[in-house]
């Protein structure tokens, strides 16, 4: 935490398939099991409208928006941590840091994991017409995020490795253990 009294968030970005919202929860409960107070925001769902808000096509400020309300409700109950995930979280420090509204220290953390991985986890859980789809739009995200992350966003591969570990490699990146 800021010793000004500023905020900290965990930006969780990564291709769709990458772990995002397991890893999420996870080190949600690791941080639970230590006692260190946080909230966990699943940003996939702060945007799901049909169709897209007049003049916001990407659904950005609905976005936005929505993140605000939801953390004006978690700061005022003290809560000054935020775990956020969400595919482009680490290319949007800027958003997240206005829907604050505060000082931010951020740690960004770009999961990364390999086509055929993302096939195996996409094909688990994309049960609709929609999974040719998702690997596609999922592999033209992961060259965008390489090609756009900003240099402070640590990246973490998924392949092969288990939850857990991957969940206190995180948890040790944010260093709100030790404060």
């Amino acid at each position: 935490m800021l010793t000004n009294g500023g905020f900290d968030a965990l930006l969780l970005g990564g291709r769709s398939g990458s772990g995002k919202s397991s890893l999420g929860f996870e080190v949600s409960a690791q941080l639970q099991l230590a006692s260190i107070a946080h909230c966990f925001i699943e940003g996939d769902f702060l945007d799901q409208a049909f169709p897209a808000p007049s003049g916001d096509p990407s659904r950005t400020l609905l976005t936005e928006d929505n993140l605000a309300v939801l953390w004006r409700n978690y700061s005022a109950r003290g809560y000054h941590r935020l775990i956020y995930t969400n595919t482009v979280s680490v290319l949007e420090a800027d958003l997240v840091g206005r829907a604050m509204a505060g000082e931010v220290r951020f740690v960004g953390v770009l999961l990364t994991a390999d086509d055929a991985t993302v096939r195996q986890r996409l094909e688990y859980r994309e049960v609709g017409s929609q999974l040719e789809a998702h690997v596609a739009r999922s592999a033209a995200m992961a060259e965008m995020l390489e090609e756009t992350c900003p240099p402070w966003v640590i990246r973490v591969p998924t392949d092969g490795r288990e939850l857990i570990d991957i969940a206190r490699e995180v948890v040790e990146l944010t260093g709100w253990k030790g404060l």
